[in-house]
């Protein structure tokens, strides 16, 4: 009786031994795998040819030769001199009816210096109203 008992006993531990080993490396091998894949996804983000390369990663390419607009907003290359949504900085929305002229905003319906357009001056002695020089 004794001798069976014995024999039991070294068979479970046996077993329980064989379950934490197999249990170990699994979870071994699934936290290998999601480093595998969070440093794999990296390196594919970094070098998909095909992925938009954004101005708040690589700030040069607003800069670039014969860009027009030199200025990163919200990943983004746009010209904070002359646009509505970011004039003067990131951000800064024009209202309704305004513009932005030379990075600030500006009234195009009734400002004279800017009537109708940037930089469309009204002659001396006229005034800007309706985005028109002199509207009767």
């Amino acid at each position: 009786m004794m001798e069976s008992m014995k024999r039991v006993l070294f068979v479970m531990s046996l077993v329980m031994l064989i379950y934490v080993n197999l249990a170990f490396e699994t979870t071994q091998e699934v936290e290998e795998e999601d480093n595998y894949t969070s440093i794999r996804s990296r390196i594919l983000a970094e070098a998909n040819p095909r992925a938009p390369a954004t101005c708040d990663i690589f700030p040069r390419i607003c800069r670039g030769k014969g860009s027009q607009k030199p200025d990163c907003c919200r990943k983004q290359c746009v010209n904070v001199m002359t646009d509505n949504l970011n004039c003067g900085q990131c951000g800064r929305r024009c209202r309704y009816g305004e513009g932005c002229c030379k990075g600030q905003c500006v009234s195009l319906m009734y400002d004279r210096n800017h009537c109708g357009g940037c930089n469309s001056k009204c002659k001396k002695g006229s005034y800007c109203r309706y985005g028109m020089c002199s509207y009767a």
